[in-house]
């Protein structure tokens, strides 16, 4: 699956504000090596940098088009081209983060244990991870994916509970942090434009059903998918008295100290 930088930046004000909190949130003032893992084109990684000047900072995502645009700006940091769902670290982290990044990975009862391992003793994971997945965004995304006659090429790819409850990540890192900070927030992102969460999810959830269809070979269904699609959200979100449109979105945040 390839990743368009400019499509993710369209929004890139309102997807940087969790990330800031997730910063704020880590317990470390002079950590040696921190590692992001899917950085995407780097502007949270340049985030990590100016938080900590000092530390050596690598950024890790799979996709090529996202790595070339973070290289594109002269830094400090490293970028490493790599699937984050089997990379490790050449040594132990201090810190270990990631941003929106880890809910496309499968099996998150080996993942986080894996992950808390690769850190130093007093080492800190940082995740932020959208949990918005009952949303009317996404609920109807993967409605529509069942009702057409594209629904077999789309079955594979709808993912409509990658990222589990508060408790459940609690229960799989508790016996291997000192501390564990979780909390969940509920962003209320205020949209511009004709069809602004439809423009949301073409950056992210959205893509690898836009791929699948391209690659069935009838161009006609991609249109019929995006017109129905578009419609169920103008419902679900319809514009306000002043032409914006609101987009409430809840995320799940972590931080364990080992």
């Amino acid at each position: 699956m390839t990743w368009n930088p400019e499509q993710y930046f369209k929004f890139s004000d309102h997807r940087l504000r969790p990330a800031l909190d997730l910063i704020g949130q880590i317990p470390l003032e002079n950590p040696k090596r921190i590692y992001d893992l899917g950085c995407g084109p780097g502007n949270v990684t340049r985030l990590l940098a100016e938080r900590w000047p000092d530390s050596q900072i690598t950024g890790i995502d799979s996709s090529p088009e996202m790595i070339s645009k973070a290289r594109a700006s002269e830094s400090s940091i490293d970028w490493i081209e790599a699937d984050i769902a089997t990379w490790e670290p050449t040594g132990p982290a201090d810190i270990i983060f990631s941003n929106a990044a880890l809910h496309w990975l499968d099996n998150h009862q080996g993942l986080f244990p894996r992950l808390l391992s690769m850190l130093t003793i007093g080492g800190v994971l940082a995740v932020q991870m959208p949990r918005n997945h009952g949303a009317p965004s996404h609920v109807l995304m993967a409605k529509v994916a069942r009702l057409g006659p594209w629904e077999g090429q789309l079955a594979m790819e709808l993912r409509e509970a990658p990222v589990d409850s508060p408790e459940a990540y609690y229960d799989l890192m508790s016996s291997d942090a000192v501390s564990l900070n979780i909390w969940e927030s509920e962003y209320a992102h205020i949209l511009e434009g004709d069809a602004p969460v439809l423009e949301w999810v073409r950056g992210t959830a959205l893509k690898p059903l836009l791929d699948a269809l391209d690659r069935s070979g009838n161009p006609d269904w991609k249109t019929a998918f995006l017109n129905d699609y578009s419609e169920h959200l103008k419902a679900a979100y319809p514009r306000r008295g002043d032409d914006r449109t609101l987009f409430p979105f809840r995320r799940l945040f972590m931080v364990a100290v080992k």
